[in-house]
């Protein structure tokens, strides 16, 4: 009796090590999990766990199949055919079929939905899809418009949900979204809001052969749970790290490097982003409509003590909007402005500015937004620039962003793996969409040459003029690209940072 009691516990506490969760922190609750709706980063990187797409990003930033096992294209480049894996299953167990692909997409394209990329393949962005149908219950056909560069990236954008293909009982009797069935990895368990949100391991997940490959490849997982634990405050996040409470924080403070590095209990793994910190524009402002009030700005700054002292002395400035990491940043794209007060004040005194204050939009979850905002501020004050601090709530702060309710803004874009969406994330008619900065129409056309080409020289030339106007316009800002860095236990194994910059627990196993 005792052996078998003695038995039962063991085998009790093996099951309980089993079921324990990897923990990874963010900083801040999602805002949804309907996918490419009311989203940020937070919401993207959790996402990626729970929706597959046709296509998705792989490592090295090209585009590759993920429900899809094949994809041909017509020669007028103008058809896109996806042939469906025969494997797939969502978590419910239902079968994926091309009627999913389908009604999948015109939910995404109904404006009631309020998909976030719904003006990128409605022809105001990089793509217009004419029509989808399925050609038997695999094969789904999308018609273009015209030839695009950029069709499958934008399927597989973080920002757009990965176009996830989700099954029809996501959606309640009226439409409405309820919760994710999904071919992901992972499903949702609990959501407990501003506390944590549980996914747990799908067992229909069919994965791809091979090994991970950025958001697509083999994303099986070992773990029966993950938990997304929403710590805000930075020094509760390193202390929970310290303890063991988590496991995983993916975006430490630079502040924290030294600290870490002395921990043998955890190991930090770096890589450099593509994304870009920067100061937004309100160019309709009635004081900053005048470029010369823009490009005094821009020549106060110091952008190598700026950024040497945002970052910890880890990054090193770049004020193009297409990232150091990418192939298509050259000569001018690593050119930078040099601080000269001198020109700043006649910039000044020839536009009439006489020291109006002038409100930038900051926040505190996000500290390198703050410090740049600081520096900022100081620095502007040497050229006789009255900036004034407004610290929001992020959720606050994105909603302002969206209606373009600003005159300066801290902020920083996500990555965007294509130069034309590097441009495109910010380019565009603010009366159709107020969060875009930089509304010049021959820019746009511009821009619209550069989604249509493939061809790397004829786009670089693109991209050179589109940098040259975007210097001399100075519709917004751009300081840095980040290195960022994960702190990780030791006892967890392949966790791995990259570009994309967001977590990613498949590959990820808890050693005991």
């Amino acid at each position: 009796m005792l052996l078998v009691l003695a038995t039962s516990l063991v085998a009790g506490m093996a099951n309980a090590q089993e079921e324990r969760p990897l923990r990874i922190r963010l900083n801040a609750d999602i805002r949804s999990l309907d996918p490419g709706v009311n989203r940020d980063a937070n919401t993207d990187a959790l996402q990626s766990h729970l929706f597959e797409g046709l296509v998705a990003f792989k490592e090295d930033a090209t585009v590759g199949p993920l429900l899809a096992k094949s994809i041909d294209v017509s020669e007028d480049g103008k058809t896109y055919s996806f042939v469906l894996r025969d494997d797939l299953r969502f978590s419910n167990g239902e079968p994926v079929s091309s009627d999913d692909v389908l009604f999948s997409w015109k939910r995404y394209t109904d404006p009631a939905t309020g998909w976030r990329c719904l003006s990128e393949v409605d022809g105001r962005g990089a793509v217009k899809v004419t029509g989808v149908v399925a050609k038997d219950a695999r094969t789904v056909e999308f018609t273009l418009a015209k030839p695009s560069a950029l069709f499958l990236g934008t399927l597989a954008r973080p920002d757009c949900g990965g176009t996830g293909v989700f099954h029809r009982s996501s959606l309640g009797p009226d439409g409405k979204w309820l919760a994710p069935v999904t071919t992901a990895p992972f499903k949702l368990g609990e959501w407990r809001r501003g506390q944590f949100i549980d996914l747990i391991r799908n067992d229909k997940y069919s994965a791809l052969p091979g090994t991970p490959d950025g958001l697509a490849g083999n994303k099986s997982t070992s773990l029966q749970k993950l938990r997304f634990t929403i710590i805000p405050d930075e020094s509760t996040a390193k202390a929970a790290l310290l303890s063991g409470d988590i496991d995983i924080n993916f975006d430490i403070q630079n502040a924290d490097l030294a600290g870490y590095k002395a921990n043998k209990a955890i190991i930090l793994d770096s890589a450099s982003v593509m994304n870009i910190n920067d100061i937004l524009i309100q160019t309709k402002d009635p004081l900053l409509s005048d470029v010369r009030v823009r490009q005094a700005l821009q020549l106060s700054l110091d952008l190598p003590v700026l950024v040497d002292q945002v970052s910890e002395g880890t990054a090193r400035p770049n004020s193009s909007p297409i990232s150091p990491a990418s192939g298509y940043h050259q000569k001018i794209q690593s050119e930078r402005p040099k601080r000269d007060l001198s020109t700043a004040r006649k910039l000044l005194a020839d536009a009439g500015y006489r020291g109006q204050p002038i409100k930038m939009i900051t926040n505190k979850r996000y500290q390198n937004m703050f410090d740049q905002a600081v520096i900022v501020q100081a620095m502007a004050k040497e050229a006789g620039i009255n900036i004034d601090l407004d610290v929001l709530e992020w959720g606050t702060q994105q909603d302002r962003y969206l209606s373009g309710s600003y005159q300066l803004m801290s902020h920083g874009f996500s990555a965007r793996l294509d130069p034309s969406l590097s441009f495109e994330m910010f380019s565009g008619d603010k009366a159709e969409q107020p969060r875009k900065v930089w509304d010049n129409g021959e820019a746009q056309k511009l821009l619209a040459q550069s989604m249509e080409i493939a061809e790397p020289a004829k786009r670089q030339a693109i991209f050179d003029k589109l940098e040259a106007m975007f210097r001399a316009e100075v519709p917004m800002i751009v300081l840095y690209s980040e290195v960022r860095t994960s702190a990780v236990r030791a006892n967890i194994s392949g966790y791995k940072s990259w570009a994309m910059g967001q977590p990613r627990a498949w590959g990820v196993s808890i050693n005991r």
